[in-house]
């Protein structure tokens, strides 16, 4: 049986490995290289974050749980377009826009955590409200926006070959 700082802890863990596999996934996306096992160890783990989110005892509906089912929504179409679509055609901008959303909304939610959690951020937007958190969370989401535009335009990943390998 988890302790609640258990389930916690694990929780921390996956999404630090989402974020920073997605971080190498993005440059991946900006390079147009596959990076086939960082992607599936990115998708996973961010769909377990976002899974997990919901697992914590709470007695309403929190912005986290929609910011976790966005991101579920988000990684569904980002699966889609991957593996279904094999990110042909309007699948391949689809895939870049959608997994760079779907990170983001892991930045997003460490950023909070972080002003939660560390007590000279803490101190500087106790209610989250204040201007310093505006500010970081503002510079976040431009920097997100530019990746995901960059991730759009330049990803061009080559095509799988099916064709049998030559001995």
């Amino acid at each position: 049986m988890f302790t609640l700082a258990t389930y916690t802890a694990a929780h921390v863990v996956i999404s630090l490995i989402g974020i920073v596999s997605g971080l190498f996934v993005a440059a991946g996306l900006l390079s147009s290289k596959r990076l086939e096992r960082t992607t599936q160890v990115f998708l996973s783990t961010t769909a377990l974050t976002s899974i997990t989110g919901f697992g914590f005892p709470v007695d309403h509906l929190l912005p986290s749980h929609i910011v976790g089912a966005l991101s579920l929504l988000v990684l569904a179409i980002a699966i889609v377009a991957r593996y279904g679509g094999r990110m042909a055609g309007t699948w391949r901008w689809i895939y870049a826009v959608t997994a760079t959303i779907a990170l983001y909304f892991n930045v997003f939610v460490l950023v909070v955590q972080l002003f939660q959690k560390v007590p000279a951020l803490k101190a500087l937007a106790p209610t989250q409200s204040e201007p310093p958190f505006a500010a970081v969370q503002l510079v976040v989401l431009a920097a997100f926006v530019a990746l995901t535009v960059m991730a759009a335009i330049r990803f061009k990943p080559a095509a799988t070959s099916t064709a049998p390998a030559r001995s």
